[in-house]
């Protein structure tokens, strides 16, 4: 039976597993064996680096249930934070993912824990509404945006997060990451709340803050010109630098943690 190092991080909550170059034919069913919160370690996903030529490293994303991701914004700031401390410096990390090429930009906090990441996250894009759409029955008078950062988004207009059965609505299409988003409560923020594909709902989602941001600017929630937007999650705030002029580029910027290191027999 062989060992396998891993390290635990969070991203506003939102956790992840990082392992390097694992020799696991099934990583499926590793994600699901690791990221269980009872039976396993637990965490929302499981990141795999390996090495790639001209880049600073592969990272593939598996969710909670095994299903692969193409991109997230948490867990790149993880997965770089992970590379960083493997390199032994904080230089700029070009990392290619199933979404293609990200930079991220790394800078050190006070806590040696604890790194701010910003992560060039591309262009936002407008998408076609997912299958099943029509089963969430959202009011016609508010605000819709179907959009990609990478990986799918439904962002949904509403007037307080908190009192809607996003679990419910969530699992009636389980193909996409569908996004609450309220206005404020400060002139240049939003308030999201999230249900990610192939974990459930989740403390926090970068790629779900980026197209939250994008959305909210699109529909008027803040100033046309606002280049940062705070999104507030449940897990902490993070911040969307929205490039002018407006062509869907974006940036997130926000923390991540080192929760810890662990070896598990596999």
């Amino acid at each position: 039976m062989a060992e396998l190092e891993l390290t635990k991080h969070h991203g506003l909550g939102n956790d992840f597993l990082v392992a390097f170059h694992p020799r696991v034919e099934d990583l499926p069913a590793l994600a699901r064996r690791l990221c269980d919160r009872r039976r396993g370690i637990g965490a929302d996903g499981l990141l795999i680096g390996e090495s790639e030529p001209g880049y600073s490293a592969r990272m593939v994303l598996y969710n909670s249930d095994g299903s692969r991701a193409e991109m997230s914004g948490n867990g790149i700031r993880c997965f770089a934070q992970a590379l960083a401390r493997r390199r032994g410096d904080l230089e700029p990390q070009r990392i290619l993912t199933d979404a293609g090429e990200r930079l991220v930009t790394l800078y050190p906090t006070e806590r040696p824990d604890v790194i701010e990441a910003a992560v060039d996250m591309g262009k936002v894009a407008t998408i076609d509404e997912p299958g099943n759409w029509h089963r969430v029955g959202t009011d016609p008078m508010r605000p819709v945006s179907h959009l990609s950062v990478g990986n799918p988004h439904a962002v949904v207009a509403v007037d307080d997060v908190r009192v809607v059965d996003l679990l419910s609505l969530g699992a009636m299409v389980p193909d996409v990451n569908l996004e609450l988003v309220e206005a404020g409560p400060e002139p240049h923020a939003i308030t999201m709340r999230v249900h990610e594909r192939g974990a459930g709902i989740t403390e926090a989602c970068g790629t779900g803050a980026c197209a939250s941001a994008w959305a909210a600017r699109s529909w008027g929630f803040v100033g046309a010109q606002l280049e940062e937007i705070t999104v507030h999650m449940d897990g902490g705030d993070a911040k969307v630098r929205l490039h002018q002029p407006h062509d869907g580029h974006v940036t997130l910027v926000g923390p991540a943690v080192l929760v810890g290191s662990i070896t598990v027999r596999i």
